[in-house]
């Protein structure tokens, strides 16, 4: 008798750590984003597994107790490997750890970090030479443990293809769904984010630490009048001027409240913006990439490649390969070919 055989491939595997003492918000973060099924969205999700040093139960902040189903041997199989943080900063990472971490990556999985997971990927030498980001508070520690590494403490999340690092908490959910965006394109990720009921996507450069947090209303309000004026119609010239004058203030006032408000310049943002909006045009239309860059208002297909290159770390023509070949976006580092190929 014949054995059926399946052609349906595996899902990928993500692996996150649990350990004693954790805080919870960032483990559930993962399992939010990856532990649930999403059979709407028409693509392949997740097989999510919880990974632990033990399988005594486990502490975490808040008084209740949580037990992992899976040990390192199955955190070094994976194909993503998320450290959602360490016990102490100041103290030396678990050998074990270390060394699934370094098989992990040895094997070609994608490891990331959030807060302070970024120590337990420094201690095993994984962000040697690289930029890497932590928890604001932790960066100069983390650049006096690990000299080697090339600490950015101004950004949200650093993506250097097969190793990625976030900030911390909040930041954690903009760099999983940069990797969903990653994996299944802008559409998947945007409707995870809508579930979520959070931004769909935050440039990892933005600012992770905005000072004055508290603002007067009106002051948002004008600010983000100007926003909504913008991204009306992107395709249009728009300068401080324009958006001061929307927003009824004058230029230096509108530049101070904008950087309060947003951590970046307006023309950044701008530029950010234009680009986001020629994703979805290069993902599901075969216009020319001329015609896109000036559709999103790019003065010249020159500019065009060069913001969109310095954003997305690869070429509109690459990005829309990646797309009509694969059905998922283009990688995001020179480096990263690597590691998109998980399990």
């Amino acid at each position: 008798m014949a054995i059926p055989i399946s052609l349906t491939p595996p899902l990928p595997t993500v692996a996150v750590l649990a350990f004693d003492g954790m805080g919870p918000f960032e483990l559930g973060c993962v399992v939010e984003i990856f532990g649930l099924p999403r059979p709407e969205l028409g693509v392949p999700w997740y097989d999510l597994r919880v990974c632990a040093e033990t399988t005594r139960p486990l502490r975490a902040v808040g008084g209740f107790t949580l037990q992992a189903e899976h040990g390192l041997d199955v955190l070094a199989e994976a194909g993503t490997v998320i450290v959602p943080g360490v016990p102490d900063v100041r103290g030396p990472e678990s050998p074990g750890l270390v060394a699934a971490l370094r098989r992990a990556h040895d094997r070609g999985a994608r490891v990331v970090s959030i807060c302070s997971g970024a120590f337990a990927l420094a201690a095993a030498g994984l962000l040697d030479g690289r930029e890497a980001t932590t928890h604001w508070k932790y960066t100069d520690l983390l650049q006096r443990r690990f000299p080697a590494v090339r600490v950015n403490a101004s950004v949200l999340y650093v993506d250097a293809g097969d190793v990625l690092t976030s900030a911390g908490s909040a930041a954690g959910l903009d760099l999983l769904l940069h990797l969903v965006r990653a994996d299944h394109g802008p559409g998947v990720a945007n409707a995870v984010a809508r579930r979520l009921v959070v931004a769909p996507h935050r440039e990892g450069g933005q600012a992770q630490f905005i000072e004055a947090p508290v603002r007067p209303v009106e002051d948002d309000d004008a600010v983000a009048r100007a926003m909504e004026w913008a991204l009306a119609d992107l395709a249009r010239p728009i300068t401080v001027a324009d958006l001061a004058r929307v927003a009824h203030m004058s230029e230096r006032s509108f530049l101070r409240h904008f950087r309060r408000r947003t951590g970046t310049t307006p023309l950044r943002w701008v530029i950010s913006q234009r680009v986001a909006a020629s994703l979805p045009m290069l993902e599901a239309t075969a216009a020319p990439v001329e015609e896109i860059g000036a559709a999103v208002g790019f003065d010249s297909p020159v500019t065009f490649r060069q913001h969109f290159a310095r954003t997305m770390r690869t070429s509109p023509s690459a990005y829309r390969r990646a797309f009509t070949t694969t059905g998922a976006s283009a990688v995001t580092s020179p480096d990263a070919g690597r590691a998109r190929q998980r399990r």
